[in-house]
């Protein structure tokens, strides 16, 4: 849900407004109302320096020490030293490379000394040294000219001319002994675990970086803030706008009041634009990432998050559909607790992954195998799911039902909402269409399963049609002539009509999906036993498992690949189009530090 949230407007002489959003920053509640970029040079500076030790930690992050490397530990300027660090790195990692090609080409022409290829070449015998391609050196070359070949493999082959020379593949001569270009390779080894151990020291120093980098940006922050203010009273005075959650004013008010603040406060209005927080229980949170990625809602609007919590979720079990993926997913779940850059999310893998265990579960597959028919279930058999209802594919039967209701659920949404904040009089239309189609839903099922006999149903039917009618047809917008009414209620009932079909029959993606998955896993299931046979000989169980194995992993990637994008799409726009939502609001951003 929205959390409500206070306005507070300060006051304050220009000049004083610095130590109060430091006091601000300290408390970490009030969102100052600032820019989310840069706003003059200072500020384009702290971002800009923000940014490159964001780079430096990145590259520290990445560079490679070997175990056992002595950190070799420096003082001084954490920034320049990492800068350093890594120009040195990378810089003698590349020389060392480049070296060590150039040593394996010159081991293939052997040692001799430069002076006598000197000498050769004053007397008019030069001597050339060639690398070509295996397919184009010809055999009668070796006739035809003073031509050795040093060697040769089926790739490239490598020869020597004296003398005329008119062959392609030439390269430069050599320029020192073998040994020489071995001694300056070792001695660049030598310098660069020296680089090594002061790499690891700089890497040591990572957490203090990271710190420095927290200041940085808590200090673009704080200026941010301070551009905010608006200037009155010939610039005698400033003034700022901040928000907080209204649970938490005990606690700004006595910060406020201590710091001999004045301001005024009053409950935000949607008309002030406020930021918008969210107040959810532990499981409602978790998706809270998923909201954020299609936009928060307006101060007047409604918070999407817990439906999004309960049907992508389901909607991601049913597109895996297997019982053994959702096990995995759980495990990875818990083994990413454990990466700092990962562990916010674990909590959502790790509920998804059982999801999807508990659906596969009902959905009886075990890594694309058919658990329902194993011995060891034969006792509850009865819950898993039929292959079919009503003579049709039970997966796909069960899709178009949840989609049903998820566009049902979508339109209550929409009814209470709009009542909530235009008056029932001025929503009549969508509780027409409401009750039409959530109505007529509702009525066919209890006519289904046999509680409603024929008669009553009909007579439902018929209040359901004209109560409908009016509200689409009449009252649609009570401001509006009637006539007009009428006209737009013919629209919006052709535009009604085929968006609810295109909208339904988009559920069919996650059964379309469940069994894509399913069929690629039995496909690998069946080429592992094709490989496997009857098991007798032992050495083909390696390939058995690796090509399982391998082909489940795949399977999983992309399976996980669509069962997030898809329920994702489901909620994002057949959920928030038929539930009106829009997203207009800002995020919740306090003052604090970093």
């Amino acid at each position: 849900m929205i959390a409500s949230m206070t306005k507070y407007s300060f006051i304050l002489l220009n000049g004083m407004q610095n130590d109060l959003l430091e006091q601000l920053q300290g408390l970490g509640l009030v969102d100052i109302t600032r820019s989310t970029k840069p706003v003059d040079d200072r500020s384009r500076e702290l971002l800009s320096e923000a940014d490159l030790i964001t780079g430096l930690i990145a590259g520290l992050e990445k560079a490679e020490v070997p175990e056992g490397t002595v950190p070799e530990h420096i003082d001084g300027d954490v920034v320049r030293l990492a800068g350093g660090m890594l120009m040195r790195y990378s810089e003698d990692r590349e020389v060392i490379r480049q070296m060590e090609q150039e040593l394996a080409q010159q081991r293939i022409w052997g040692s001799f000394d430069p002076e006598i290829l000197q000498k050769l070449a004053q007397a008019g015998v030069p001597v050339h040294f060639h690398i070509l391609s295996s397919k184009l050196f010809q055999p009668e070359w070796e006739q035809d000219y003073a031509l050795s070949i040093v060697q040769a493999d089926k790739n490239q082959t490598w020869f020597v001319v004296a003398g005329e020379d008119p062959l392609p593949g030439e390269v430069p001569a050599p320029t020192a002994f073998t040994q020489e270009k071995e001694k300056e390779l070792r001695d660049k080894k030598k310098h660069y675990q020296i680089v090594l151990n002061r790499m690891a020291g700089a890497k040591e120093r990572l957490p203090e970086l990271k710190k420095h980098r927290e200041d940085i940006l808590a200090a673009l922050d704080l200026h941010l803030a301070g551009a905010a203010a608006v200037p009155a009273a010939e610039d005698t005075l400033v003034t700022l706008v901040g928000y907080a959650p209204t649970e938490e004013d005990q606690t700004v008010t006595a910060a406020l009041d201590q710091a001999g603040v004045f301001y005024l406060k009053e409950a935000a209005v949607v008309e002030d634009n406020p930021p918008i927080s969210f107040r959810n229980n532990w499981f409602v949170r978790q998706f809270e990432t998923l909201t954020d990625m299609y936009g928060r809602p307006s101060y007047d609007g409604f918070d999407p998050t817990p439906f999004i919590s309960i049907f992508f979720m389901l909607f991601f079990a049913f597109c895996m559909g297997d019982c053994g993926y959702g096990l995995v997913l759980v495990a990875a779940g818990l083994l990413l607790k454990k990466v700092d850059s990962f562990k916010d999310m674990a909590p959502l893998v790790v509920i998804l992954g059982v999801a999807t265990t508990v659906i596969g579960f009902l959905f009886h597959t075990f890594f694309s195998m058919d658990i329902s028919q194993w011995q060891v279930f034969a006792p509850i058999k009865g819950i898993f799911l039929p292959a079919q209802i009503a003579g049709n594919d039970a997966t796909m039967v069960l899709a178009l039902v949840v989609g049903i209701l998820h566009i049902c659920l979508a339109m209550v949404v929409k009814t209470i909402h709009e009542t909530k904040t235009k008056g029932f009089y001025a929503s009549l239309g969508t509780w027409g269409w409401t009750l039409l189609v959530v109505g007529g839903v509702t009525v066919a099922a209890f006519a289904l399963a046999g509680v409603l006999d024929a008669e009553i149903t009909r007579w439902i039917v018929i209040v359901l049609g004209i109560v409908s009618a009016l509200g689409i047809f009449v009252f649609n917008d009570p401001k509006r002539n009637k006539l007009a009414n009428v006209g737009m209620g013919l629209w919006d009932t052709y535009n009604m009509i085929t968006g609810l079909m295109g909208d339904v029959l988009s559920y069919l993606r996650l059964y379309a999906l469940g069994l894509a998955g399913s069929m690629l896993g039995m496909a690998f299931n069946d080429m592992g036993l094709m490989v496997l046979g009857d098991g007798s000989f032992i050495p083909l169980w390696i390939p058995f498992i690796l090509l399982v194995v391998i082909g489940h992993t795949l399977n999983i990637a992309m399976c996980a690949l669509g069962a997030f994008v898809h329920p994702l799409r489901l909620n994002f726009l057949e959920f928030f189009k038929n539930s009106g939502y829009e997203a207009t609001g800002r995020q919740y951003n306090p003052l604090k530090k970093q």
